[in-house]
């Protein structure tokens, strides 16, 4: 089937979005029905795939997006990198990385993996959308528990949580608790 019309609208869509967009949302916004949106989509995902294309078509936390290619990252990242990503210190990416692979996780928690309090660091992760309240964990107090956002995700080009570098055993000794 040739969607060529359509995954051009598609295409268009998603470089004015500046947020990842689901098939449902696209589906609202084009009138069109969720297969044609899979199949357009496909269409696109497979055009952007030749060398000739700057752009790539990425999963993000369950919608799609426009990025430029990994590979040419290198050269755009000084000038058009997320502040975010370039202004977190080595304090607060242990503290996401923490939160990353352990969630749900507590604040108390986070503290007692990385051995030093953690309140401005958890505090700063969630003022730059990257972490947020999760739920309570069902013991005395119930302490907020942390996860990460989509924001983490987008601005870390993942496309889910799983896929997160996978850890060897000393690293995952790393993030469990200690007692």
């Amino acid at each position: 089937m040739k969607l060529e019309k359509e995954a051009a609208l598609l295409e268009a869509i998603l470089f004015l979005e500046t947020d990842p967009v689901t098939v449902g949302q696209l589906a609202k916004i084009t009138n069109f029905s969720e297969d044609v949106i899979n199949e357009a989509l496909s269409q696109l995902k497979e055009s952007l795939e030749k060398e000739h294309h700057g752009l790539e078509l990425i999963e993000i936390g369950g919608g799609v997006q426009l990025s430029p290619k990994a590979e040419l990252w290198e050269h755009l990242k000084d000038r058009y990198g997320r502040k975010n990503d370039s202004r977190l210190s080595k304090a607060a990416l242990e503290t996401l990385s923490i939160i990353a692979y352990s969630q749900p996780i507590t604040r108390g928690e986070i503290e007692n993996i990385r051995g030093v309090a953690s309140d401005g660091m958890v505090k700063l992760l969630v003022n730059r959308n990257f972490i947020k309240v999760i739920g309570k964990k069902d013991v005395p107090g119930k302490p907020n528990q942390y996860g990460t956002t989509k924001e983490f995700l987008k601005a870390f080009r993942l496309s889910s949580i799983a896929d997160l570098p996978k850890l060897d055993d000393v690293e995952r000794e790393r993030f469990e608790l200690n007692g």
